[in-house]
């Protein structure tokens, strides 16, 4: 079986790539940059680590991707769609740019579509298949200084779910992880604000989320167990999605 994980360089997109290997893929991650991290489990599983740089907001760079699994593979049966990028800046919503916008929901939600859209055919191909799309609880939690991100997540559930509807007929299942209060490069600069939040009970399970707790989402949906959902979410936050009194 084969996997395509785009942003499989590092954090949440490289705990993807090792769940994956685990369940005995062979796994292409696909990046802007290779990470030390993948090249060194190219070494750890020669002939089942592939690494094919990708800009997912350049079409040309999707084209190119899709051709060398057509050619290597011939087939797909997993689509993880996690790669993305946080703003810049932090920026309230009333002093948001045109460009500042087009820059998150370019990769986030435009490269996310597009990749997916390409994809099908392979997918097709290998189906049963499985499309796993990383997007966030910011797709239905409003933060005011961060609103170019918060309009890409919600507009991958429903790019979720358009794709769920269309290619159910092929045997596909589309499925959407939001994760919650995750631990990587991206959460860095408020890493302390989100510790003290949690500390406080912004969340049941009182630790920030790992990389590994998405993965673990994503293997799940990996041998087919859950191939009888599809459009639906899997929320991964802590229990942050709970409402309590």
């Amino acid at each position: 079986m084969t996997a395509l994980i785009t942003g499989g360089s590092r954090g949440i997109g490289f705990a993807c790539v090792k769940a994956l290997l685990e369940k005995e893929y062979t796994v292409i991650a696909a990046a802007r940059k290779e990470s030390d991290a993948i090249a060194a489990l190219k070494k750890e599983y020669p002939g089942r680590v592939f690494f094919f740089p990708c800009d997912i907001s350049k079409q040309e760079d999707i084209r190119a991707l899709v051709s060398f699994v057509e050619a290597e593979f011939g087939a797909l049966q997993m689509l993880v769609n996690a790669a993305g990028v946080a703003p810049r800046v932090r920026k309230d919503i009333l002093d948001l740019t045109p460009d500042e916008m087009d820059e998150v929901l370019d990769i986030n939600l435009k490269g996310t579509f597009f990749m997916t859209q390409s994809c099908v055919p392979l997918l097709k191909k290998g189906a049963p298949a499985r499309i796993v799309n990383i997007s966030s609880m910011s797709a239905y939690t409003a933060s005011v200084s961060r609103g170019e991100y918060c309009i890409s997540k919600a507009g991958i559930s429903m790019t979720t779910k358009l794709f769920a509807a269309r290619l159910a007929e092929y045997g596909i299942s589309v499925l959407e992880i939001r994760p919650g209060v995750i631990e990587t490069d991206m959460t860095a600069v408020v890493h302390d604000k989100y510790v003290k939040m949690i500390d406080e009970g912004l969340t049941p399970i009182r630790r920030m989320g790992q990389p590994q707790d998405v993965a673990a989402c994503v293997a799940a949906a990996a041998d087919g167990s859950l191939d009888f959902c599809t459009g639906t979410v899997f929320d991964c936050d802590g229990g942050f999605s709970v409402r309590t009194l």
